[in-house]
């Protein structure tokens, strides 16, 4: 697999689909990408594929087109990348810009997460297995950004329900940390620019 690579100027990885999100901002002032958040999402829920996810980040969700739709397309959200059943990923936010991902959170007590985070989302569910490509591309991309910005460390990658216990779940129960973590220990040994294996 080739290893990814983003471009420092732009904040944009190279080889992603981009569907640039009008739901994203500056960072604050001095302030850089420390934490990297780990979603999970499916639209309709438990369903996978189709141009849901894309139509919600940018704001073009038409409500009509499935019930749950309505209690969402009004939503301003977004997130930096989307890794896809088939470990496609869409990026939809400059990593250096702020998305909109993280709602209502915290870090070590510090809150406001969107301001100081990475947010990638994974195409699925708390209680479905992700797949093998998603785990492969995932390790990838946080090797890449970890490269890409030294304010980021391997520590400080955590689930969206480790900022918002209690209002949000995902990537749930499902989600294999210790294989994560073990496919990116292999990313970084293999070191910039090479890929595992």
């Amino acid at each position: 697999m080739t290893p990814l690579k983003i471009d420092s100027a732009t904040g944009l990885l190279s080889g992603a689909r981009q569907v640039l999100s009008p739901h994203c901002d500056a960072r604050p002032a001095g302030t850089v990408p420390e934490l990297l958040v780990v979603h999970g999402i499916s639209l309709p829920p438990g369903e996978f594929g189709g141009p849901w996810i894309d139509r919600l980040f940018t704001g073009t969700l038409p409500p009509e087109a499935h019930p749950y739709f309505r209690e969402i397309a009004a939503g301003r959200v977004s997130a930096h990348a989307l890794v896809r059943r088939d470990g496609a990923i869409v990026q939809y936010v400059p990593f250096g810009e702020r998305a909109w991902h993280a709602g209502t959170s915290q870090y070590r007590g510090r809150p406001a997460c969107n301001d100081f985070s990475v947010g990638v989302e994974l195409e699925g569910t708390d209680d479905m297995a992700y797949t093998e490509s998603q785990y492969q591309q995932l390790a990838a991309l946080a090797a890449a950004l970890l490269a890409s910005y030294a304010s980021l460390s391997a520590e400080a990658i955590v689930g969206h329900s480790d900022i918002a216990p209690g209002r949000k779940t995902d990537p749930g129960a499902a989600f294999d940390w210790p294989l994560f973590r073990a496919l990116l220990r292999e990313h970084l040994a293999a070191g910039p620019g090479s890929s595992p294996g």
